[in-house]
């Protein structure tokens, strides 16, 4: 029927601009019927994290916004996908389904699945694409295969961009005559309570497509003007911070990239090293969507030999901030308190975790997964192995960083162990990365007891870098 409903299932897309089966379902006949799911289906045994589920909270309650003021609303329910978008086509005699793609491969078994169920129910469906600038089957090598190396991939991007420009919002959407059931947010429990660790994101984050578009315009107005060289650092605002918002969809890559070549023709200015950090993220993606194991097996196999510690003492010193060396746990710290680390930083607590500790890399990134506000599947199972050196392009596995240089190099006046770690705020910055080195007086001054007020160093860096090119030896031994 021409004037049926559509039913538009939003996922991770939760914005009303740039959103083409948004878009398409409002020039259609007929009423619009938004709906999220809080899906009983994770993306494998990925399950939503704590800090994501505080930010889903807030993010659905500024999407809830954004449809009133199309004249909409946002139905919420929960359960299996098909079974909910069953229920809810039923009950509204929609004739069209649209959605926005996922790209892990339980999000295209549901995709399959919902497709399956809808077909037999008469309801047409239509997937869109709108989280990434390019679908993972549209880059190949010129042999045809996927990418395995960053460069080259990012290279044949840039050569297909074309006509990136973003869709607007749609003028209307008309409403059903009678409006299905919906959950009550609160009722899903997703912000946390007894106690509340949630305190320190609110000032920080402000979730939703409009918290969204005023980070990037902050971000355009200063930061990228020196982005090549203040990303790295810290102590600075150097960076956009939009990955939580990228992540929930409520900011397309299209936007980011179409403001940031506005911002580089109007001013002179070079984005392009941030844009290639757009293009990381769709390289992670791309890499999930061929190699769907990506998060819980190594890219390499042969790093399946390395032999990993068993240290849960060691673990909860890293996920505590209490490992010794200021510059790890500043930001072990920022993440508990703020939902989000520095991108410089997560690299060096990384290879802390696992070059030093000799921890599995997937206990880190099964961390990061419940504690960031930007737990991505791809961008942390990718980030992580790159670490481990076990990845797609990675790291060299010999490179260890050494928590000490990098502090120094990286927050050379110690502001942001600083903020993170107040006890040792009073050392003066030549020994700030290092306290364990500074003369009984200097600690004396600064009231920092080693051992009592602040730990002293967890493993010894020369003996851990040893010990973890050891671990790589046995790795080469076993696969030549």
């Amino acid at each position: 029927m021409a004037d049926a409903p559509t039913i538009v299932w939003f996922r991770q897309d939760l914005r009303v601009s740039d959103h083409p089966a948004l878009t398409a379902a409002s020039k259609r006949d007929g009423a619009v019927v938004p709906v999220y799911i809080l899906c009983d289906e994770p993306e494998g045994d990925w399950s939503i994290g704590g800090a994501s589920r505080w930010w889903l909270h807030h993010s659905l309650v500024a999407l809830s916004r954004k449809l009133e003021g199309l004249g909409s609303r946002l139905i919420l329910r929960r359960g299996a996908a098909v079974d909910v978008l069953q229920a809810l086509a039923k009950e509204t005699g929609a004739a069209r389904l649209h959605w926005t793609r996922g790209y892990a491969a339980d999000a295209g078994k549901i995709d399959t699945a919902v497709k399956e169920a809808m077909d037999a129910a008469d309801v047409t469906c239509k997937r869109f694409a709108g989280r990434l600038l390019f679908e993972p089957e549209e880059i190949k090598t010129g042999g045809g295969t996927p990418y395995k190396v960053f460069t080259p991939f990012w290279r044949a991007c840039r050569g297909e961009i074309s006509d990136v420009t973003p869709l607007g919002t749609p003028d209307e959407l008309t409403a059903p005559k009678d409006w299905p059931e919906s959950d009550a947010l609160d009722d899903w429990g997703l912000l946390p309570h007894s106690p509340d660790w949630s305190d320190g994101f609110a000032p920080l984050w402000t979730p939703g497509e409009e918290g969204a578009q005023q980070k990037l315009k902050s971000f355009l107005d200063g930061p990228v003007s020196s982005y090549d060289t203040d990303r790295d650092r810290p102590d600075k605002e150097g960076t956009s911070r939009l990955s939580p918002h990228l992540h929930f969809g409520e900011i397309s890559p299209r936007q980011v990239w179409v403001a940031t070549q506005h911002t580089n023709a109007a001013d002179g200015g070079d984005g392009d090293k941030f844009l290639a950090e757009i293009g990381w993220r769709e390289f992670s993606h791309h890499l999930l969507f061929h190699w769907p194991t990506l998060p819980d097996e190594p890219f390499r196999p042969e790093f399946s030999a390395f032999p990993w510690a068993e240290n849960k003492k060691a673990l909860r010193a890293w996920q505590r901030g209490q490992t010794g060396y200021p510059i790890v746990d500043a930001g072990m710290r920022q993440l508990w308190q703020t939902g989000w680390m520095h991108n410089r930083v997560r690299m060096i607590v990384a290879s802390f975790l696992i070059k030093h500790l000799l921890i599995h890399w997937r206990e880190g990134e099964a961390w990061f997964w419940d504690t960031l506000v930007d737990a991505d599947l791809a961008s942390n199972a990718a980030g992580w192995q790159w670490v481990a050196g076990s990845g797609a392009d990675a790291s060299p596995y010999f490179r260890i960083f050494n928590p000490i240089s990098q502090g120094q190099k990286f927050d050379p006046n110690g502001d942001y162990v600083r903020e993170f770690v107040p006890e040792l705020a009073g050392l003066p910055k030549s020994v700030i990365h290092e306290p364990w080195t500074a003369d009984g007086a200097t600690l004396a001054q600064a009231g920092v007891t080693l051992g009592e007020t602040y730990p002293k160093p967890i493993v010894d860096h020369g003996e851990a870098r040893k010990r973890a090119l050891a671990g790589y030896d046995v790795v080469k031994e076993a696969h030549g």
